[in-house]
C-alpha cells in the first residue's frame, strides 16, 4: 500500500505541473491541511475512484460512475479545503474586534507596539492567536513589524475584513499616529462590518431557502415522477428512447443545482465564487433525490 501511493505521488508530481503544484500547496496549506500537493491529490483520487463503485454499486450503470467520481475528486481536492478556509476566516473575523481591543489595552498600559503583539499572541483569540505568533515570530527574526503586519494581511488577503482592517493600521503605525485610539476605531469598524453581514444573511434566509427546497428537493422530485410518466407511456407504438430521456433530465437537474448554487452566493455573500459550495450541495441533493424517485416503483 505504501509503494502504490508512493508511485501514485511520483505519478501526480510528473503530470501536474510543478507551479500548479506550489499554489495549490499554498491553498491547502491555508487550510490548515498537513499534506503535501500530490499526496493531497492522491487522497482526492482515492476518493473520487470509491464514490464512482458506490454509484456503481448502487445503480449498476457504469455512466454513474464518471460523475460520481468528479464530484468525490472535486469535493476532496477543493470543496472540503475551501470550506475549511472559509470557516477559519469566519473565526478570525468574529474574534477580529476583540483582539484590536486587547492590544489598544495593552498599549494604553505604556508597553510598546511590538510587546503588545507579544502579548496578543499569548492570548486565546483562535485562528487569529495563530497568525499573530507568525508575525511576532518574524518580528523577532529581525523583520521590521510593518513587513510583518504586511504579510499577516497579504497571508489573509482572502478576507477583505481583515485585509483592509491590517492595512488601515499598518498605514497609522508608518505615520505615527496613537495606536490605541487607531484600534479602537478599527474594531469597532470591523464589529459594524460583522454585524451588517450577519443581518443580510437573516435578511435573505427565506430566499436561500427557497432556492434550496426547489433546486435540491421539488425540482428533482417532480422531474423524477415526470420520467415515471413517460416510461408508462411507453407502450405499444409509441417508442420513447427513456436512457437519453433520464440523461436529458438529470443534465438539467445538475444545471438547475449549479445556477442556483451561484444564485445563493450572490445573495448571501455578493460574490458568485461563495456559491460554489452550495451548487456542489445542490447538486449532490438534485441526483440523490432524482434517482430515488426514478428507482421507485410507482404505479400510475
Amino acid at each position: 500500500m505504501v509503494k502504490l501511493s508512493s508511485v501514485l505521488v511520483s505519478a501526480i508530481e510528473r503530470v501536474v505541473p510543478s507551479k500548479w503544484l506550489k499554489r495549490y500547496e499554498v491553498f491547502i496549506y491555508s487550510a490548515n491541511i498537513n499534506f503535501l500537493a500530490a499526496e493531497y491529490l492522491v487522497v482526492s483520487v482515492l476518493i473520487g475512484i470509491i464514490a464512482g463503485l458506490i454509484a456503481y454499486v448502487a445503480s449498476l450503470n457504469w455512466m454513474y460512475s464518471p460523475v460520481a467520481f468528479l464530484a468525490g475528486f472535486i469535493g476532496m481536492a477543493f470543496g472540503y479545503p475551501y470550506w475549511r478556509v472559509n470557516k477559519r476566516i469566519e473565526e478570525m473575523e468574529k474574534m477580529l474586534p476583540d483582539a484590536f481591543f486587547y492590544l489598544a489595552s495593552s498599549l494604553r498600559s505604556g508597553i510598546s507596539f511590538s510587546e503588545a503583539l507579544e502579548e496578543l499572541a499569548t492570548a486565546k483569540f483562535g485562528p487569529l492567536t495563530d497568525e499573530f505568533k507568525k508575525t511576532v515570530a518574524e518580528i523577532k527574526k529581525g523583520r521590521p513589524t510593518v513587513d510583518a503586519l504586511r504579510s499577516f494581511a497579504i497571508r489573509n488577503r482572502k478576507s477583505t475584513v481583515i485585509y483592509r482592517s491590517m492595512m488601515i493600521i499598518i498605514e497609522a503605525l508608518e505615520r505615527g499616529a496613537p495606536m490605541s485610539d487607531v484600534l479602537v476605531f478599527v474594531g469597532n469598524d470591523v464589529r459594524e462590518i460583522l454585524r451588517i453581514k450577519q443581518e443580510r444573511k437573516a435578511s435573505t434566509g427565506m430566499q436561500v431557502m427557497f432556492f434550496i427546497i426547489t433546486s435540491g428537493v421539488v425540482g428533482p422530485l417532480i422531474l423524477g415522477v415526470v420520467g415515471k410518466i413517460m416510461v408508462s407511456m411507453n407502450i405499444g407504438d409509441i417508442n420513447i428512447p427513456m436512457d437519453s430521456v433520464r440523461n436529458i433530465i438529470l443534465g438539467f437537474v445538475i444545471i438547475q443545482a449549479v445556477i442556483s448554487g451561484l444564485g445563493i452566493g450572490v445573495i448571501r455573500e455578493g460574490k458568485y465564487s461563495a456559491g460554489l459550495r452550495y451548487s456542489l450541495l445542490l447538486v449532490m441533493m438534485g441526483v440523490v433525490i432524482y434517482e430515488a424517485i426514478s428507482t421507485l416503483n410507482l404505479s400510475i
